[in-house]
């Protein structure tokens, strides 16, 4: 259950510089306002703002090959200590995703902060060529923040999602036929995934992405006592392809 119940904490690093109030923006709060003549005067053009606007919606694809296992990263926060339970097996996991995203306010803040925020919602499908299991389906909702400094073409992120899904868990099987129990203890499972990286802007509407992502997969003990709950942590590199509507 501490796998999961991490996740709102970080939901909240990934929003903190979020702004309380978008106070600089215009009404409008799209790429397309047209500026004052005083702004003009104290700002040079920025081309970002026309990537990186209130209202605007891109739909992605994004693809990760995560084969290095780990200890659940917030052990240490949580007081356990930073190892991989014991039992547990090496997993590799291709995780898909299709997601769209909806950038909530203009480019804001100062300084490194200046950025701004997106929600997404959408599904994955996880193919796993190393482990008990062979696949994964989940529906996702997260949030992204983009530090968005004026005409760079290289915009770092930081970005969290979370849900739940099904797979088809191996562990039934494991105890029925007296072998070692080291699979899923159940199909319904929830999960996490935590990313940073660069994204390129080609232009106002194309987009690639390339990171580093961590994904969690557990039941949060749903199974337990009658099956063990051996939560799968991996890291890998991230690539994805993001197109403007």
């Amino acid at each position: 259950m501490r796998g999961i119940g991490v996740l709102a904490g970080l939901a909240l690093i990934c929003s903190m510089a979020v702004p309380v109030a978008a106070q600089n923006q215009s009404g409008s709060g799209s790429a397309s306002a047209v500026p004052t003549a005083s702004s003009t005067d104290s700002a040079p053009p920025d081309s970002n703002r026309q990537i990186f606007y209130k209202n605007k919606l891109e739909a992605s694809f994004d693809v990760s090959y995560m084969p290095w296992n780990v200890p659940l990263l917030v052990d240490p926060i949580l007081g356990y200590g930073f190892h991989r339970s014991y039992g547990t097996v090496n997993y590799t996991l291709i995780p898909m995703s299709l997601m769209l995203r909806w950038q909530l306010y203009d480019v804001s803040g100062r300084s490194f902060w200046r950025g701004n925020t997106e929600l997404s919602l959408g599904g994955n499908y996880t193919s796993i060529p190393q482990g008990p299991e062979s696949y994964y389906r989940a529906m996702l909702v997260g949030v992204r923040y983009n530090f968005v400094q004026p005409e760079w073409k290289f915009v770092p992120y930081v970005d969290l999602h979370g849900g739940f899904g099904w797979t088809n868990a191996q562990q039934p099987y494991e105890k029925a036929h007296h072998l070692r129990e080291v699979g899923q203890g159940q199909d319904f499972t929830f999960t996490f995934i935590f990313g940073v990286g660069v994204r390129y802007d080609f232009n106002p509407r194309y987009s690639l992405s390339m990171g580093l992502a961590y994904m969690h997969i557990s039941n949060a003990y749903l199974s337990t006592p009658q099956y063990y709950n051996h939560a799968v942590n991996v890291i890998g590199p991230n690539w994805g392809f993001n197109v403007a509507l």
